[in-house]
């Protein structure tokens, strides 16, 4: 319903944002909301030759229970500072909205790389918050949000966009987000990668429905073509590191830098225990997250 094709440009009024696709355009203009700063966020100085680096806010924010990372982007040079989120979870929701507020942004998606399953995903609450905000996530991932995307849909914030291209294996609906190509995008690109590419690592491939073979050729033919001083910003981190590049990874990446044969045989003899939390969060994630507190299970005892 999404899938791009030949972009098709048409005269439009600056002061809306959209979600574009040849197939079926969709323009959504959700409310503007204004919002405070708050802890655990990393301020990204991001600077560019082309000279759009006063085009893009960027934060990476922090969720230290699950090591997950949020990002916050936005067109602050467009009148209506468009923004969306990236992996956002319910614990830290409110710290979100706080700074997209003290930052004078209007919020407009709240969009996953995939289907989680060592926390609950935000989305469903910062819907509840904001009313305007539209959540998304793949198509394939077969979970429920308003805007169901595919490979090569085209994700405009302002006069910025994001590409979408799929790379499963993680699991079956996960899809790296890639700042856009062109003169009037943030050079060097930037890629959200999830849980495919980690810095100095990758997601594992033993549960919904992982696939090492599938995350070996995803990687290498969605993320690692991309130019070399491409920034990558994963998912998570468990190590202190908050950004890498495309270059690094290919050099200096323990797992990917193998031949396909040697990194499946890594993936198969991880012997990593079950998430804790999976039980929970992939059931609430399917369905964009818990919108209700009152029907949280109670989490895990931790043994």
């Amino acid at each position: 319903m999404l899938r791009i094709g030949v972009l098709r440009f048409v005269a439009l009024p600056r002061s809306s944002s959209f979600f574009f696709s040849t197939s079926s355009p969709k323009f959504l203009n959700p409310p503007t909301i204004r919002a405070k700063f708050a802890s655990h966020s990393r301020t990204m100085a991001y600077t560019t030759s082309s000279g759009s680096s006063s085009k893009l806010l960027f934060r990476q924010l922090f969720e230290k229970e699950s090591s997950t990372y949020t990002y916050l982007l936005a067109d602050v040079s467009h009148p209506d500072k468009p923004a969306l989120l990236i992996d956002p979870v319910d614990k830290t929701v409110d710290r979100d909205i706080l700074l997209v507020k003290e930052l004078g942004l209007k919020l407009i998606y709240a969009m996953n790389t995939h289907v989680h399953a060592d926390h609950v995903t935000g989305t469903g609450l910062i819907k509840t918050k904001l009313p305007g905000v539209k959540s998304v996530i793949s198509k394939v991932s077969k979970s429920k949000a308003d805007l169901l995307i595919e490979s090569g849909d085209k994700i405009y914030f302002g006069d910025l966009f994001l590409e979408v291209r799929a790379t499963p294996g993680h699991t079956l609906g996960c899809v790296t987000y890639v700042t856009g190509d062109g003169p009037d995008q943030p050079q060097p690109r930037m890629a959200f990668t999830g849980d495919a590419v980690l810095i100095r690592g990758c997601g594992r491939t033993d549960f919904q429905g992982g696939s090492s073979q599938q995350l070996y050729k995803s990687v290498h033919s969605q993320i690692f073509t991309l130019p070399k001083d491409t920034r990558i910003y994963p998912a998570h981190d468990y190590k202190g590191f908050t950004v890498s590049t495309v270059g690094e990874e290919m050099l200096y990446n323990p797992r990917l830098t193998k031949d396909e044969e040697e990194f499946q045989s890594i993936m198969e003899n991880l012997k990593l225990a079950y998430p804790k939390m999976i039980d929970i969060a992939v059931p609430a994630n399917m369905v964009c997250g818990l919108q209700d507190l009152s029907e949280r299970p109670a989490e895990p005892v931790a043994n």
